[in-house]
């Protein structure tokens, strides 16, 4: 399949999964953004949205800089004007300096790559992009929690915890700060518009994500300085 193809595919599959309930999504994610993670991100912070599809979290972050990187052509027409689109393959080199971004946030993404090698390769520009001290946001599908109904996304390919997601983190020099396996639901495409009051009251009610939640959440950061490595410990 050429690139032209695969580009054409994924804007196909992304407007037949999200066309239909793609208000509900952006009110969804006003909530998710206002009540949990603004609390993160400052607004003088410079933001990576990887994986921004159409932009229901990097449109709505308030941010001094704001980018969204993502494969999907039809990502640069759903983005707000003060978002700058990367369009590219997020485990080839980003056009950005190292030390440049306050935060990388990544939401449903991971489990999309084609393998662990690509998963890699984008942790490894993710922390040379991130200045120390920077951070990371990860949500995704944790698979320990689904019994099966990950597979039922056709693009599904990396099967993920929140553990596993920690040890790659981790070997990427990442020093991980927040592990929740269960925070939000699987999904919440095919819900009623006229729930969306209870996205605000589950925020709030931390112990229904242990019943409700089959999302994980990890919050990692950069350190401020190299890590050492065995030889020059030695030295």
């Amino acid at each position: 399949m050429n690139k032209n193809q695969a580009h054409d595919d994924l804007s196909f599959e992304y407007r037949l999964r999200f066309t239909a309930v793609r208000e509900r999504r952006i009110r969804v994610w006003r909530i998710l953004v206002d009540d949990y993670f603004s609390t993160f991100i400052r607004k003088d912070a410079v933001v990576l949205d990887l994986g921004c599809g159409w932009g229901e979290f990097i449109n709505q972050i308030e941010a001094a800089k704001r980018y969204g990187m993502d494969l999907n052509p039809d990502t640069r027409d759903n983005l707000d004007e003060g978002v700058e689109f990367l369009w590219q393959d997020c485990s080839e080199k980003w056009p950005l300096p190292e030390d440049s971004l306050d935060w990388v946030f990544t939401s449903n993404f991971f489990e999309h790559l084609p393998d662990k090698a690509a998963l890699n390769q984008t942790l490894m520009q993710a922390h040379r992009c991130l200045k120390p001290g920077g951070r990371i946001i990860c949500l995704g599908p944790n698979i320990k929690a689904l019994h099966g109904h990950y597979w039922d996304f056709y693009d599904h390919y990396i099967p993920l915890t929140g553990q596993s997601l920690k040890e790659a983190l981790e070997l990427r020099n990442f020093e991980v700060e927040t592990v929740i396996d269960r925070f939000l639901p699987y999904t919440m495409v095919n819900r009623k518009l006229n729930a969306l009051f209870l996205a605000r009251l589950y925020l709030k009610l931390r112990p229904a994500w242990r019943i409700f939640g089959k999302q994980f959440l990890l919050v990692a950061r950069k350190p401020d300085a190299p890590a050492v490595t065995e030889t020059e410990a030695g030295d």
